[in-house]
């Protein structure tokens, strides 16, 4: 494929023809117009004739590419579809372990109530005991 900095040199260079032409053309008898005009129907039929060839060389490549493009779009769609689910699994998977830690901290917090109501339960009962003995001693004295 041609550069296009070389392209536009090209265009160029045929507008500089194409305007040196008709400003020799104008100053030309009508013999040598009608001749420089056949010349200029000619290049410019070979002219098409090369974009044409260009064109269908470039719709088979075009083919070729877009069928590349679209498998390659469907395996990018496949490993973001991919990509998602291990995300929505990876922060399913994050959230049930918090939510896990969480109530083993409710769990925890219940254990250490547990065995502070059976640490003032055992002073309760010991307070009780006390208090009994004292009462029967009072009773004595």
């Amino acid at each position: 494929m041609t550069k296009l900095s070389e392209q536009l040199a090209d265009l160029s260079a045929q507008a500089k023809s194409a305007e040196d032409a008709v400003t020799a053309a104008e100053k030309e008898a009508h013999d040598k117009v009608v001749a420089r005009k056949e010349q200029a129907r000619v290049a410019a039929s070979a002219a098409v004739e090369k974009v044409n060839q260009e064109i269908k060389s470039a719709n088979d490549t075009a083919a070729r590419n877009w069928s590349a493009v679209k498998a390659k779009v469907a395996a990018d769609l496949n490993d973001l579809k991919a990509n998602v689910a291990k995300a929505k699994h990876d922060l399913g998977a994050k959230r049930a372990d918090n939510y896990a830690e969480e109530l083993e901290w409710e769990a925890g917090v219940a254990i250490d109530y547990a065995i502070a109501s059976i640490q003032q339960a055992r002073y309760a009962v010991l307070d009780a005991v006390a208090g009994r003995v004292e009462a029967e001693q009072a009773k004595r004295a």
